[in-house]
This record gives structure tokens, C-alpha cells and sequence, in this order.
């Protein structure tokens, strides 16, 4: 459906080419920074939206005219997008504003997906839409947007954006890297498309006429599944170094390749990336690892060296091969996650990525002569102080995670009420899958998760039986540890006795 959506782009197109072409205006490179202003048709205009044409061509640098699609030439339909988004629209265009749909919503539904998010681009400032929408509120300082509430729904409302070298310094402004501080510079509706990062995020479809239009050439771009920077990437890139990583998210989630010029620069640039701040950087690896295609992108950021500026301590370790099964099992478990709707948790996520820093620094610290349980604690505070220079993880998720890895030295120990008790901690269960994900990469030998998935199925007399059948020494450690006393001072025997099973890679 879709290639013949741009077969009928292309005859149209050179039809018009023909008709029009003695009225293209002198300056034809829409990269060229002198932009003309396309307005599109009125809610009252008498123009039919299947006998729509381009108010104008213009060839860019690549060769690539603008076009306009009419609703006649495309099969996107306004059913397919949110009634909020609707209502945005709706109410711009009402108050005499230009309304589009844009980015991610459009590509997505060209290409059959579903989106869950749909923004609009407008030519109205954060204020004038602001009055428009009860509840609303302006957020950014890089570049502000309006966040306009509809019933459950949040829409995100950006103004058409201008060159940042055409704004005063209290609108843009840049760092000596080259990366935008500021930049509150507003324009027309090309200029905005100019302005997006790819190709492919820089289609607008407008219900005033129901067309498309395309500036950049992200309908050829589509059709031949390329990520492609809009503009000199170098440049790009070092205005905002997060485009890296977006360029390797799209494609890995579209399953598009990274068009070559537009990768070329990824390795060298890559250290740009520790001017970002570590917020910033956790809200983008939550984006990268946990929208369903985390193994596709920790590939594809290994490929461009940007994976070591994001977690370093596993990236230094990746070529012990446990360390990078282990990596990948978990994104790809992650992964299986999200495409059964089952619940995910940065938790976990991060706990599997920091763990062989974790595990390779108690090793360290116990042939130091460190006893296990210290030298853990030890070693997750480092990792965890170094991962935070990168990315911040919130304290929600890092006291989960360090609970994740506490449970690992307790498992092994499930002689007497041990076991029972154990399986009552809220983190039990994260835990346990945790132990498996470690067994499943070759970490610590197999069949201490066995004996947990089959106590977790048997019955309560089941159960009793499998704690009386554990040896006293062997299925619990190696016998260097010592068993827990409680308050009376009474030693819970042998059974309780952990053994060498704090770590049981050490």
C-alpha cells in the first residue's frame, strides 16, 4: 500500500514539476537559510482537498522538491489520530492558527504502525496557544513547548521553529562545543521542517485539506528505509549530541538503516555526548533500552562507540563473555517483556548492567581479603557513584536495584524458615529472575534457580520436604561462611550456614 502511495507521489510530482516550474523562486535550496512561507488551505477554502496542488517547488541541496500531498494521494486518515490531538488542532485553526500534525505520529502511521503520541506544530507562541487550553503549561528552556491537557491526554504543542543564528542572545544561544543552550528562535512552517532533526520526523499532515506536506524528502527516505540528518550532521550533532543516540533509536525501532553521511561522524563525536546532563541521559536510555528494541540498539551503540559514554563499567568488561551474555539476555528479556504488555522496571534493567562492575569489584575487593558481604556493599556503592556521572537513576529505582543484587548472597541460604522467609520479600521475585538471568549467561553454574522455580510451584508440605533434603554444606555454599545467630544468641546450625555462596562467582 505504501509503495504505491509513492509511485502516485512521484507521478503527481512530475506532473506538477512540469506545470510549475516557471514559478519556482530564485533561492531553491531549502537548506539554504532564505525560506519562504507555505500557507496552507484555510478551513474555508473552496479548493478541493483531491485537486490540491503544491503552492510551490523548491529543490534542496540533495535534489529532493518539496511537495505537498493531497488527501487523493495518500491513504493517512484523521481516524487514525488521537480525538486529542484532533481537538489541538481544531482549536489553532478555529483561532486563526496553522495546525499540523508532525514527527513521529506521521511516520509511524505511513509505515501501518500505531502511534501513542501525537504532536502538533504550529505557527501560534507558547503564550498565544497557552490561552487556548485550560490546564495547559509551558515547559523547556532549551526550547520551550506547551504541554496542553485534553481529557486523559497530553498533547505536546511546539511552535514552528527559526534559525538559531537569526535570534538574539536571550533566544539562542550555544556553548563552545557547539551545542544549542537556547533556542527559543520561532519561524514558518519551512523553516521548522528545516530545523528537525531527520528526514523521517519532518512530515506534517494537516486536517485543513487532509495533506502531507514533506520539505526534506523523508517520504523517499521511508520508501527506502533510511535515517537521514537533515543538514550537515557534524553540525547537527554537536548542537545537540542526544541526536546521536535518536539516530540509532529510530533505527533500531523502524529496523532502518543509518544513512551513511549521516553516520559518519558518530564514533569521533560520541565523547559529546558527557555534556549532557546525567538526567537527561537516563530519561534518553530509558527511551533506548525499554521501548521493545534494546537489543537491536545495544548493538547498534556498541557499532558507533557511544555505548561506553553511557555505561562504562559494563563496556570496559563486555569482553568477558559472561558479562556480555548477560547483557544481552537481559535487553532481549526486556524486550520480550514489552511485546507480551508485561511490566517492566528500570529497576532490573540497570541491574543487570551494572552488575558486572558490581561483580568484577567484590572480586577485587575480596582478594583484598574483604569478607563477601562487605566487599558487596563496597562495590555496588562505586559502580553506582560512577554510573550517576553518566546517567542519574533515581533513588526509586537504585534502592530496588542494590536490594536485587543483596538477595543474590541470600539465595543460596534456605535451610529452616530461610527459604520461606525469603520468598515473602517484595523483591523475591526480581531476585529470583535475576538469579536465573545469571545462570542463563553462564555467570554461576545452573541449578539453584531450578530448586527456586520448583519451590515456588510445590505445596506447603512440598515445600517442607525440599528444605529437609538439602545437604548440610554442598547445596549451600562451600562452607567458609558463617551461619547468622538471632538475638538470643542461639546459632540457627548448619543448615543456616551460607558457606562461599555470597558470591558464588568468587
Amino acid at each position: 500500500m505504501f509503495n504505491s502511495l509513492i509511485s502516485s507521489i512521484k507521478r503527481w510530482h512530475n506532473k506538477s514539476k512540469a506545470a510549475d516550474g516557471n514559478t519556482a523562486e530564485k533561492n531553491t535550496s531549502p537548506l539554504s537559510g532564505a525560506h519562504g512561507r507555505s500557507d496552507p488551505p484555510r478551513k474555508n477554502s473552496s479548493r478541493k482537498s483531491s485537486q490540491s496542488q503544491p503552492s510551490r517547488q523548491k529543490a534542496g541541496n540533495n535534489g529532493v522538491a518539496r511537495v505537498v500531498v493531497p488527501r487523493s494521494e495518500h491513504s493517512l486518515s484523521r481516524r487514525d489520530v488521537s480525538r486529542a490531538a484532533l481537538t489541538v488542532m481544531k482549536r489553532l485553526q478555529e483561532s486563526g492558527f496553522e495546525a499540523y500534525i508532525v514527527g513521529g505520529g506521521v511516520r509511524d502511521l505511513l509505515l501501518g504502525g500505531h502511534p501513542k503520541d501525537f504532536d502538533v506544530a504550529t505557527d501560534a507562541t507558547p503564550e498565544q496557544a497557552r490561552q487556548l487550553f485550560r490546564g495547559s503549561r509551558i515547559v523547556g528552556r532549551r526550547f520551550r513547548i506547551l504541554h496542553a491537557r485534553i481529557g486523559r491526554e497530553v498533547i505536546e504543542v511546539t511552535t514552528f521553529r527559526g534559525h538559531h543564528s537569526d535570534g538574539e542572545e536571550h533566544e539562542a544561544q550555544q556553548s563552545e562545543h557547539g551545542m544549542l543552550l537556547r533556542d527559543n528562535v520561532y519561524g514558518d512552517l519551512e523553516s521548522d521542517a528545516i530545523r528537525r532533526d531527520f528526514t523521517v520526523n519532518a512530515l506534517y499532515y494537516t486536517t485543513n485539506g487532509f495533506e502531507i506536506h514533506d520539505y526534506t524528502g523523508g517520504l523517499r527516505d521511508i520508501e527506502q528505509r533510511l535515517i537521514r540528518m537533515i543538514g550537515d550532521p557534524e553540525t547537527r550533532y554537536k548542537e545537540d549530541p542526544v541526536r546521536m543516540l535518536r539516530a540509532v533509536r529510530f533505527a533500531a525501532k523502524l529496523d532502518f538503516d543509518i544513512e551513511p553521511a549521516t553516520a559518519a561522524p558518530l564514533k569521533e563525536l560520541a565523547p559529546l555526548l558527557r555534556n549532557i546532563a546525567p538526567a537527561r541521559l537516563f530519561d534518553e536510555v530509558l527511551k533506548l533500552l525499554m521501548s521493545g528494541h534494546g537489543e537491536r540498539t545495544f548493538e547498534l551503540l556498541r557499532q558507533y562507540h557511544l555505548w561506553q559514554h553511557l555505561f562504562p563499567d559494563n563496556a570496559r568488561l563486555l569482553d568477558n563473555p559472561e558479562a556480555l551474555a548477560l547483557t544481552r539476555q537481559a535487553l532481549r528479556n526486556t524486550d520480550t517483556r514489552i511485546r507480551e504488555d508485561l511490566r517492566v522496571t528500570p529497576a532490573f534493567l540497570y541491574a543487570a548492567l551494572l552488575w558486572p562492575g558490581v561483580n568484577s569489584e567484590q572480586q577485587f575487593l575480596e582478594s583484598k581479603g574483604i569478607p563477601p558481604v562487605p566487599a558487596l556493599a563496597q562495590a555496588a556503592q562505586k559502580i553506582t557513584s560512577n554510573q550517576l556521572v553518566h546517567t542519574a537513576i533515581p533513588k526509586r529505582f537504585t534502592m530496588p536495584m542494590r536490594e536485587i543484587w543483596d538477595m543474590q548472597s541470600r539465595l543460596p541460604r534456605r535451610a529452616g524458615e530461610r527459604a520461606f522467609r525469603l520468598m515473602e520479600l517484595p523483591k523475591f521475585r526480581a531476585a529470583y529472575d535475576f538469579l536465573l538471568l545469571r545462570e542463563d549467561s553462564g555467570e554461576i553454574p545452573a541449578g539453584l534457580g531450578q530448586w527456586w522455580t520448583e519451590f515456588q510451584q510445590a505445596d506447603e508440605e512440598q515445600r517442607l520436604q525440599m528444605v529437609r533434603d538439602l545437604p548440610r554444606g554442598g547445596a549451600q555454599g562451600n562452607g567458609k561462611g558463617r551461619g547468622r545467630r538471632n538475638r538470643g544468641g542461639r546459632n540457627r546450625g548448619n543448615r543456616g550456614r551460607q558457606g562461599g555462596a555470597e558470591h558464588p562467582s568468587s
